[in-house]
């Protein structure tokens, strides 16, 4: 079962990039924009990027787990929409294959929901 609401994963899938934000050791944020995907099979958010392994934020979720994920937009009128994630990523090894074309195993991921359990959002490689 999913952590997402009907509307929310229909909202994400309807969406192309969201907003990763990490912090380095001092704290400091850094906050990017990244492909993305909502991982049915596990409920949760799948990551992605070109060479994402040799980035910051990739290395700053090594070193502090503890990330923000938002996905928006704005209709017409002004009217925003967003999801917002708070959880811990978990960085893989295997699974970026399983993204559109172009992606290598190297992932992260994280479930949205309940944050003191294992929650984690899926960071993935794209090749170069």
């Amino acid at each position: 079962m999913s952590a997402f609401t009907d509307e929310e994963i229909e909202f994400m899938n309807a969406q192309r990039l969201g907003r990763l934000a990490t912090a380095d050791g001092h704290g400091n944020p850094h906050v990017v924009p990244v492909g993305f995907r909502y991982n049915p099979s596990t409920g949760t958010i799948d990551i992605g990027g070109h060479g994402i392994a040799k980035t910051r934020k990739w290395s700053h979720a090594a070193a502090h787990p503890r990330v923000a994920f938002v996905v928006d937009d704005v209709l017409p009128l002004w009217r925003p929409r967003s999801v917002e994630i708070r959880a811990y990523v978990e960085l893989l090894k295997t699974g970026g294959q399983d993204f559109p074309t172009g992606f290598v195993p190297p992932q992260g991921r994280s479930n949205p929901r309940d944050q003191t359990q294992s929650n984690h959002v899926i960071v993935s490689q794209e090749k170069i």
